[in-house]
């Protein structure tokens, strides 16, 4: 019984990760933010459900490849998310800043309703 009670306090709480992640996906403002939210869904929420599916498979063979898939995607999600953020910069594109100087990818402070630095 508390197995399973784990279980699914992994289980939602991974959910909710991936829900976030995917509403930082949509709304976030450039690359650069947007890749931050893919590697927290990745590595929070893809992370949590597999270790509530572990919890909840118990001590057996797939367990062992639940936990092998959990070691993969922590090492590569990473790994992915700095490549893709080195070849955005590589490509030209610039970080989205509010600093009102003109830089990133055009948004000021002025426009977004902060004040001008």
């Amino acid at each position: 019984m508390v197995a399973e009670v784990v279980a699914w306090a992994l289980l939602m709480a991974g959910a909710f990760f991936l829900v976030t992640g995917a509403l930082g996906m949509v709304r976030l403002p450039d690359v650069f933010t947007r890749m931050h939210a893919a590697g927290m869904t990745d590595t929070m929420g893809a992370g949590l459900i597999l270790a509530g599916m572990c919890v909840y498979s118990g001590a057996n063979f797939e367990t062992v490849r639940l936990l092998l898939i959990l070691g993969f995607l922590w090492f590569t999600s990473p790994i992915a998310t700095h490549a893709t953020a080195k070849a955005a910069l590589s490509g030209g594109v610039r970080p989205f800043t509010l600093a009102g100087d003109g830089s990133g990818d055009g948004r000021t402070a002025e426009r977004e309703g902060g004040a001008p630095s």
